[in-house]
């Protein structure tokens, strides 16, 4: 199909010379005329081009009409063809019905009735391919629209592929960052390490000189006081390398807290002498807590060591004496930040030198510290930022240089009612009894920690049974021995720790009393607890275990009497 052809004019009227005198008529107009000779012939015309058709309408009688109508119904949606029909004066039924028939068949028609005159019948024509130059134009309006839209596909798909490009390198600088990040971090993590490690040896190092070197000194001393003296020593080194390991602990929030509901007034408040005991003569503090303060859900013990700790840290800030301010306020509907919510605010606030821009930032670092060597361990303020994040809260210091510091501690509310028991740090110690106290079976790989534990479950009154592993544990209680009380270690070779060892006890000797130890095993205390089981922590002292025994002993014989009551 051509352009040249779409405005043809189509004659068909094969009878007599209607057709060719009409073409010869409509060529004299200036309209390009095509005399069909049969129906056929027509229709291929037609699907060549065609502006419009004129046909006499006997040139149908008794033809196959079937093609014609076939093309007629295939036309694209912007094609409605025209017809230019010439009819007869014949009026009978059975004609008009025919004609209506062809006028249905042909859908777009113009009727012309002969005679016609030369005039009307090329009047008729040029109407109808202005008609058929309005569908070519909105066929070309359509193929328009449809070449824009596919080269609007094309672009898309051109736009698409370059983003898909984009993308790709994108995410490939993407990984390229996250890799350099991570090995940035790793880097970092490797200098903390060796920070960390560095601190830790030399602290735990200094304790075990202490404690190695007293137990060298003990036998070359005579002198009882000389001796109490060196006994001391090594019992507060001890103590401080519990205190440092505590600390280590909650500053990688792996402490195991135990939060409660704490009036942080009278808590606080009950640290007065703790705190004049710590600080110099020349340091006073003062605490200005409103009347209705609102509980918090904390550790109690480490409440009172963090606030210990940050008031050392003021104490040292002050070297001309001053006083501190241990202040406490309600924080309702709280949002900044990372926290939301009703807030108690904690403030250790002192008038010391305070600090610069460039120690602010490390003052949450492991063993960074301002203090000269011996005089801190950099671990306290670690360890309060370990703390304020396991009780979900979170802490920020306010300080100016020659101004002083305030710390603040921002602790969720509790809406619990805080018990009236408190708990010091300085707990008042459970008298070791030396009655008989049955038979104990230990559970311990190491043979010095199993040499001392031994000796003090002499002195408690035990008669002690070793085990250097769970397996020959339960040995031991498969050959019918008498015990009365199991004590354990969590962590211990052989491929069963001391929970597991608990459970397989329990199935054998429900009626024995179990007590697991740990120095730190996470996952496996949680286990226990979760089970019931008793655990006492190490490093622990005599006191600390005989009361840790008893309430294993007490807590088995509750669940026994609570069975007994369930059975009636």
């Amino acid at each position: 199909m051509t352009a040249d052809r779409d405005h043809r004019v189509l004659v068909f009227a094969p009878i007599g010379r209607d057709g060719q005198a009409s073409a010869e008529l409509l060529r004299s107009a200036n309209l390009e005329a095509v005399n069909c000779r049969d129906l056929p012939e027509l229709v291929s015309e037609m699907a060549a081009g065609v502006g419009t058709v004129f046909l006499a309408e006997e040139g149908l009688f008794g033809k196959d009409t079937a093609p014609l109508a076939q093309w007629i119904a295939s036309q694209p949606p912007w094609s409605d063809l025209p017809f230019v029909v010439l009819t007869s004066h014949r009026e009978q039924p059975s004609v008009v019905a025919w004609r209506r028939s062809i006028v249905g068949l042909l859908r777009n028609v113009s009727l012309l009735e002969r005679p016609v005159q030369p005039i009307t019948l090329t009047s008729a024509i040029q109407s109808a391919m202005r008609a058929r130059r309005r569908q070519y134009e909105i066929r070309a309006l359509l193929e328009a629209r449809e070449q824009t839209a596919q080269e609007l596909e094309k672009l898309v798909i051109e736009r698409t592929k370059a983003l898909e490009e984009a993308n790709k390198q994108l995410r490939l600088e993407m990984e390229e960052r996250a890799r350099v990040e991570e090995t940035l971090r790793q880097a970092q993590k490797i200098e903390a390490i060796g920070q960390l490690t560095g601190g830790v040896a030399h602290d735990f190092n200094n304790l075990l000189m202490v404690i190695s070197g007293g137990l060298d000194m003990l036998d070359r001393q005579a002198d009882p006081n000389r001796r109490r003296r060196l006994m001391d020593g090594m019992i507060q080194a001890a103590q401080r390398g519990a205190s440092l390991t505590r600390q280590l602990l909650a500053f990688s929030r792996r402490q195991k807290l135990r939060p409660e509901p704490v009036d942080v007034a009278a808590q606080i408040g009950g640290m007065r002498e703790l705190l004049d005991r710590s600080l110099r003569g020349d340091v006073h503090v003062e605490f200005d807590f409103p009347e209705q303060l609102w509980p918090v859900e904390v550790d109690p013990g480490e409440l009172e060591l963090v606030i210990l700790n940050l008031a050392v840290n003021a104490r040292d800030a002050m070297p001309n004496g001053g006083t501190i301010v241990v202040r406490g306020e309600n924080l309702p509907d709280l949002k900044e930040g990372e926290i939301a919510g009703d807030y108690v605010r904690l403030s250790v606030i002192d008038t010391g030198v305070g600090m610069p821009p460039d120690i602010l930032s490390r003052v949450f670092e492991p063993f960074f510290t301002t203090k000269d060597v011996g005089k801190g361990s950099g671990l306290g303020l670690a360890q309060v930022h370990g703390f304020a994040t396991q009780s979900r809260g979170t802490v920020r210091i306010q300080s100016e240089v020659g101004r002083g510091t305030s710390m603040e501690l921002y602790l969720p509310r509790s809406f619990d009612v805080p018990s009236g028991e408190r708990h010091l740090i300085d707990i008042t110690r459970v008298r070791p009894k030396k009655s008989n106290q049955g038979q104990i079976l230990l559970v311990e790989d190491d043979d010095e920690v199993a040499a001392l534990v031994s000796e003090m479950l002499g002195q408690l009154g035990y008669d002690v049974t070793r085990a250097a592993s769970a397996a020959a544990a339960l040995g031991a209680l498969a050959d019918g021995r008498s015990v009365d009380v199991v004590f354990s270690d969590i962590m211990m070779p052989g491929g069963m720790n001391g929970v597991e060892l608990a459970h397989e006890i329990k199935k054998r000797r429900s009626d024995i009393p179990i007590l697991l130890t740990s120095g730190y095993a996470e996952a496996s205390v949680r286990e226990a607890e979760s089970a019931g089981i008793e655990i006492l922590p190490k490093p622990y002292h005599i006191d600390d275990l005989a009361a840790a025994l008893s309430a294993a002993k007490s807590s088995l014989q509750r669940d026994a009497a609570s069975q007994r009551s369930n059975s009636r």
